[in-house]
Protein backbone atom coordinates (compact mmCIF):
# COMPACT_ATOMS: atom_id res chain seq x y z
CA UNK A 1 0.00 0.00 0.00
CA UNK A 2 1.15 3.95 -0.57
CA UNK A 3 0.34 6.89 0.73
CA UNK A 4 -0.53 10.11 -0.81
CA UNK A 5 -0.77 13.36 -0.23
CA UNK A 6 -3.96 15.49 -1.88
CA UNK A 7 -4.50 18.72 -2.17
CA UNK A 8 -7.26 20.69 -2.85
CA UNK A 9 -9.17 23.90 -1.98
CA UNK A 10 -11.66 23.77 0.35
CA UNK A 11 -14.03 26.76 -1.68
CA UNK A 12 -14.11 24.13 -4.45
CA UNK A 13 -13.89 20.67 -2.82
CA UNK A 14 -12.73 19.86 0.90
CA UNK A 15 -12.99 17.01 2.98
CA UNK A 16 -16.46 18.06 4.51
CA UNK A 17 -17.85 17.76 0.80
CA UNK A 18 -16.74 14.10 0.20
CA UNK A 19 -18.33 13.29 3.38
CA UNK A 20 -21.07 14.40 2.24
CA UNK A 21 -21.29 12.98 -1.28
CA UNK A 22 -23.47 9.82 -1.97
CA UNK A 23 -21.80 6.88 -0.46
CA UNK A 24 -18.38 9.29 0.83
CA UNK A 25 -17.18 8.88 -2.46
CA UNK A 26 -16.51 11.28 -5.39
CA UNK A 27 -14.03 11.28 -8.36
CA UNK A 28 -10.58 13.40 -8.08
CA UNK A 29 -10.95 15.42 -11.61
CA UNK A 30 -9.90 18.31 -13.26
CA UNK A 31 -5.55 17.30 -12.63
CA UNK A 32 -3.96 18.83 -15.57
CA UNK A 33 -0.39 18.48 -14.58
CA UNK A 34 1.19 15.36 -16.05
CA UNK A 35 3.63 14.01 -13.27
CA UNK A 36 0.18 14.35 -11.26
CA UNK A 37 -1.54 12.11 -13.72
CA UNK A 38 1.15 9.88 -14.30
CA UNK A 39 0.66 8.99 -10.64
CA UNK A 40 -3.02 8.44 -10.97
CA UNK A 41 -2.97 6.54 -14.31
CA UNK A 42 -0.27 4.14 -12.98
CA UNK A 43 0.42 4.29 -9.27
CA UNK A 44 -2.72 5.03 -7.48
CA UNK A 45 -4.12 1.94 -6.09
CA UNK A 46 -7.41 0.33 -4.67
CA UNK A 47 -6.81 0.93 -0.84
CA UNK A 48 -3.91 3.33 -1.04
CA UNK A 49 -4.68 5.75 1.92
CA UNK A 50 -4.36 9.65 1.24
CA UNK A 51 -3.91 12.79 3.43
CA UNK A 52 -6.39 15.29 2.05
CA UNK A 53 -4.79 18.90 2.23
CA UNK A 54 -7.04 21.96 2.22
CA UNK A 55 -4.76 24.45 -0.09
CA UNK A 56 -5.56 28.54 -0.79
CA UNK A 57 -7.70 28.79 2.30
CA UNK A 58 -7.04 31.15 5.89
CA UNK A 59 -5.51 27.82 7.62
CA UNK A 60 -3.88 25.40 5.51
CA UNK A 61 -2.93 22.02 6.34
CA UNK A 62 -3.91 18.12 6.69
CA UNK A 63 -7.82 18.15 7.09
CA UNK A 64 -7.89 14.24 7.05
CA UNK A 65 -7.67 10.83 5.23
CA UNK A 66 -9.20 9.00 1.65
CA UNK A 67 -8.83 6.17 0.21
CA UNK A 68 -8.35 5.18 -3.69
CA UNK A 69 -11.69 3.68 -4.05
CA UNK A 70 -11.27 3.09 -8.11
CA UNK A 71 -7.90 3.42 -9.83
CA UNK A 72 -6.94 5.78 -12.47
CA UNK A 73 -9.66 6.01 -15.62
CA UNK A 74 -9.87 8.79 -18.50
CA UNK A 75 -11.09 12.15 -16.91
CA UNK A 76 -14.59 12.68 -18.85
CA UNK A 77 -14.65 15.88 -18.11
CA UNK A 78 -12.00 17.05 -20.35
CA UNK A 79 -14.11 15.77 -23.02
CA UNK A 80 -17.14 18.35 -22.29
CA UNK A 81 -16.65 22.17 -23.72
CA UNK A 82 -18.96 23.73 -20.90
CA UNK A 83 -16.73 22.50 -18.29
CA UNK A 84 -13.90 24.47 -16.91
CA UNK A 85 -11.29 21.24 -17.04
CA UNK A 86 -12.78 21.08 -20.44
CA UNK A 87 -9.20 19.95 -23.06
CA UNK A 88 -10.10 19.76 -26.73
CA UNK A 89 -6.54 17.67 -27.20
CA UNK A 90 -7.98 15.30 -24.90
CA UNK A 91 -10.14 12.47 -26.95
CA UNK A 92 -12.04 9.56 -25.06
CA UNK A 93 -10.28 7.06 -27.68
CA UNK A 94 -7.26 8.99 -26.77
CA UNK A 95 -7.83 10.34 -23.05
CA UNK A 96 -4.60 13.19 -22.12
CA UNK A 97 -6.19 13.37 -18.65
CA UNK A 98 -6.94 10.93 -15.80
CA UNK A 99 -8.69 10.40 -12.25
CA UNK A 100 -9.45 8.52 -9.56
CA UNK A 101 -12.14 8.25 -7.18
CA UNK A 102 -11.61 8.10 -3.42
CA UNK A 103 -13.71 8.12 -0.54
CA UNK A 104 -14.06 9.46 2.78
CA UNK A 105 -12.02 7.88 5.85
CA UNK A 106 -11.72 10.11 8.70
CA UNK A 107 -11.75 14.19 9.19
CA UNK A 108 -9.13 14.98 12.02
CA UNK A 109 -10.44 16.60 14.97
CA UNK A 110 -8.01 19.48 14.16
CA UNK A 111 -6.19 19.82 11.42
CA UNK A 112 -2.33 19.73 11.14
CA UNK A 113 -1.80 22.45 9.63
CA UNK A 114 1.52 23.50 7.56
CA UNK A 115 2.62 25.68 10.39
CA UNK A 116 2.71 22.83 12.28
CA UNK A 117 4.06 20.45 9.84
CA UNK A 118 6.92 23.10 9.17
CA UNK A 119 7.74 23.39 12.98
CA UNK A 120 8.37 19.07 12.83
CA UNK A 121 10.80 19.56 10.05
CA UNK A 122 13.02 17.63 11.59
CA UNK A 123 11.39 14.31 11.51
CA UNK A 124 9.69 15.46 8.11
CA UNK A 125 12.42 16.58 5.97
CA UNK A 126 11.79 14.61 2.59
CA UNK A 127 7.65 15.62 2.97
CA UNK A 128 7.16 17.55 -0.82
CA UNK A 129 4.59 19.73 0.44
CA UNK A 130 7.34 21.64 2.41
CA UNK A 131 9.77 21.98 0.09
CA UNK A 132 10.00 24.94 -1.65
CA UNK A 133 8.32 25.84 -5.25
CA UNK A 134 6.45 22.21 -4.57
CA UNK A 135 3.35 22.80 -6.49
CA UNK A 136 2.14 19.55 -7.69
CA UNK A 137 -1.35 18.60 -6.03
CA UNK A 138 -0.81 14.70 -5.58
CA UNK A 139 2.71 13.91 -3.94
CA UNK A 140 3.56 10.51 -2.34
CA UNK A 141 4.14 10.21 1.69
CA UNK A 142 6.40 7.73 2.64
CA UNK A 143 5.65 5.17 5.24
CA UNK A 144 7.46 7.02 8.28
CA UNK A 145 5.60 10.29 7.10
CA UNK A 146 2.84 8.69 7.32
CA UNK A 147 2.89 7.45 10.82
CA UNK A 148 4.70 10.58 12.14
CA UNK A 149 1.52 12.77 10.78
CA UNK A 150 -1.18 10.38 11.87
CA UNK A 151 0.06 10.43 15.04
CA UNK A 152 0.04 14.44 14.83
CA UNK A 153 -3.44 14.27 14.18
CA UNK A 154 -4.85 12.17 17.26
CA UNK A 155 -2.30 14.06 19.84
Amino acid sequence: MKHWLMKSEPSVFGIDDLKKAPKKRSAWDGVRNYQVRNMMRDEMQVDDLAFFYHSSCDEPGIYGICRIAKTGYPDHTAFDPTNDHFDPKSKPDSPTWYMVDVEFVERFERPVTLEKLRAHAEKLSDLLILKRGNRLSITPVTSAEWRYIVALAHK
